[in-house]
C-alpha cells in the first residue's frame, strides 16, 4: 500500500525510505520553513526562497540545502552531487535512519535560514564565449 508521501514525492525514486523521509519532514516542521512542492518533490522555503528539499534515491536518502555552499559545514557532511552543474546546492546523505541526528540537522537548517535572511545569493559566473 502506497502512502500519500510516496505518490507525491517524485524524488523518492525507490519508495524504500518512507519512514526516514517522514522523520526528516518531522524535523523540518520544527523550523519556520514552509513546505511546498516543487519539481515533483517537497521543498521548504523561507519568505518564498528555497532553503531545503528532501528525497530518497536508490542507495541513500537525504536533505539538500539550496545555498549549501555558504554553510560553514564544520562536520564536513555536505557534498556537491554534481560538480559540473551544481554551484551552490549541497546534499547531506544518509544510508540509515540511525544516521539522522536531529540536533545537527536543525543547526544546519538554522544556519541556512540565516543565510536567506541575509539575502545571500550565489551569482553564476558568466561563461566565456
Amino acid at each position: 500500500m502506497h502512502t500519500i508521501l510516496e505518490k507525491e514525492n517524485k524524488w523518492n525514486k525507490t519508495n524504500q525510505w518512507e519512514n526516514e523521509l517522514e522523520q526528516l519532514h518531522a524535523i523540518i516542521r520544527k523550523t519556520p520553513l514552509i513546505e511546498t512542492t516543487k519539481w515533483g518533490g517537497p521543498v521548504y522555503t523561507y519568505k518564498n526562497k528555497n532553503v531545503v528539499g528532501i528525497g530518497g534515491f536508490k542507495s541513500y536518502f537525504g536533505i539538500w540545502f539550496y545555498n549549501g555552499v555558504f554553510l560553514k559545514d564544520e562536520k564536513k557532511l555536505l557534498i556537491n552531487a554534481n560538480e559540473e552543474n551544481t554551484k551552490s546546492l549541497r546534499q547531506m546523505r544518509f544510508n540509515s535512519i540511525n544516521e539522522i541526528d536531529e540536533k545537527l540537522i536543525l543547526a544546519y537548517i538554522k544556519e541556512a535560514i540565516e543565510i536567506e535572511k541575509k539575502d545571500w545569493l550565489f551569482q553564476k559566473k558568466k561563461r566565456k564565449q
